[in-house]
C-alpha cells in the first residue's frame, strides 16, 4: 500500500514514477499528470502529449505558442 504525493491516499494499487532521479508514489494517473506534466505557458493547461517548445518553453500547441509570440513552431509536419 503506497500514500499518492499529489493527494495523500493511501491505495493498494499505487505505483510509482521515477523522473529526473526522484521516484513519486501516485494513486491515479491523474495524480501523476498534476504533479509530473508540465504546464503551457499560455493557457496554463497540462501538457501530457508532445506539446511543443521554444527557448525552453513549454507550450501544448503550436496556437497557443504564436499568441505568445514564439514563430515557426508546427504541431504536426505536413
Amino acid at each position: 500500500m503506497g500514500t499518492c504525493h499529489q493527494c495523500g491516499n493511501e491505495y493498494d494499487k499505487s505505483f510509482e514514477v521515477t523522473m529526473a532521479g526522484k521516484t513519486y508514489v501516485f494513486d491515479s494517473f491523474e495524480c501523476a499528470i498534476q504533479t509530473l506534466a508540465p504546464t503551457c505557458a499560455h493557457c496554463d493547461c497540462r501538457v501530457i502529449g508532445h506539446g511543443v517548445e521554444q527557448n525552453g518553453t513549454i507550450y501544448c500547441c503550436a496556437h497557443c505558442a504564436s499568441h505568445d509570440g514564439a514563430t515557426g513552431l508546427t504541431d504536426r509536419v505536413p
